[in-house]
């Protein structure tokens, strides 16, 4: 009996050790590449320069990265034989950019370091904050320590990033199944705060929603046509070069500009978070930090899991 006690107790030590030696730090490249990390802040802020659009289509790429399977660099991955490229998602396919960036910070940090030890999908998390900061955002410590994978499904990512579509129950329902909760849900799309979006995603709302500000419909309308100028861009707020906290303010005047943004502003559960962060942007600072750090937690490969990818786009040989 005390054998088999201690049997137990030498695995549930040897679980926590194993646990703890995997786990993500902001201080995994401190010893192994100390110029990893400004080597990336210094590339995601010379293409914010040029142009202010890229920090919000970074930051997307790393949320829609972080909703299928986790935060593993999947959707970097072009078509092949084995690849089911996640580019050809629906939320993806002639909408996700900024690829050539990530390309040009991983050969950069590839270069500084020697050899290739930062993976694609830390480069992801880390360029996503770099480009908030860039925009005038808060920081926060990414942890790091990602590994990338070596499958991705399009399938799954057209099952698991939210649509532009989606009412509110849909919305915490999907945030429920990556293990997030209300709070992350309005702090996360709070990030709509910069960037802008395709005709296509809010056509239906311009034209057949009743919970719309009749001047702000009319103002889209005249940019995006019921047929033709899919791709057309709208802003997702008033300042989508800056990340303030007006994306809230358009909320409540019934001015968002997907459907799925303004289900959180609809006599709903959310309705009081979207006032507390419209009327206090350090409390959304904090919280969209927050909300960023959790949702980078997401089912991340770390030890021997997945591997360091060569070239972001296909998976080692």
């Amino acid at each position: 009996m005390a054998s088999h006690a201690l049997i137990l107790l030498q695995i549930v030590v040897l679980s926590s050790l194993a646990a703890t030696a995997f786990s993500l730090s902001p201080y995994y490249y401190q010893n192994i590449c100390p110029q990893a990390l400004p080597t990336i802040k210094t590339l995601v802020e010379a293409a914010v320069y040029k142009e202010r659009r890229m920090g919000a289509s970074l930051l997307r790429l790393h949320f829609h990265d972080c909703f299928v399977n986790g935060c593993d660099a999947s959707i970097l991955l072009d078509p092949s034989p084995t690849i089911d490229s996640e580019k050809g998602a629906r939320a993806n396919q002639n909408s996700a950019r900024g690829f050539e960036v990530i390309d040009e910070i991983k050969a950069e940090v590839d270069k500084i370091c020697g050899r290739p030890v930062v993976s694609c999908a830390d480069i992801l998390a880390v360029a996503a904050r770099d480009s908030v900061v860039a925009l005038g955002g808060p920081s926060w410590k990414v942890r790091l320590g990602r590994r990338d994978s070596t499958t991705a499904s399009r399938t799954q990512a057209d099952i698991d990033i939210p649509s532009p579509l989606m009412d509110l129950p849909a919305l915490i329902n999907n945030f429920r199944n990556q293990g997030l909760n209300q709070r992350d849900l309005v702090a996360l799309s709070g990030g709509h705060t910069i960037g802008f979006a395709q005709c296509l995603a809010f056509r239906g709302r311009i034209y057949n929603a009743t919970n719309i500000d009749p001047s702000f419909a009319k103002e889209r309308r005249a940019t995006c046509p019921r047929t033709g100028g899919d791709t057309t861009l709208a802003p997702l707020d008033s300042t989508a070069a800056r990340f303030d906290t007006s994306y809230f303010d358009s909320l409540v005047k019934q001015r968002g500009l997907l459907t799925s943004d303004q289900a959180l502003f609809s006599g709903g559960s959310t309705d009081n978070l979207v006032n507390t962060y419209r009327r206090y942007p350090q409390v959304f600072r904090r919280d969209f930090a927050q909300s960023m750090l959790k949702m980078g937690n997401i089912k991340s490969l770390t030890g021997n899991q997945g591997q360091i990818r060569v070239n972001c786009r296909m998976v080692n040989y």
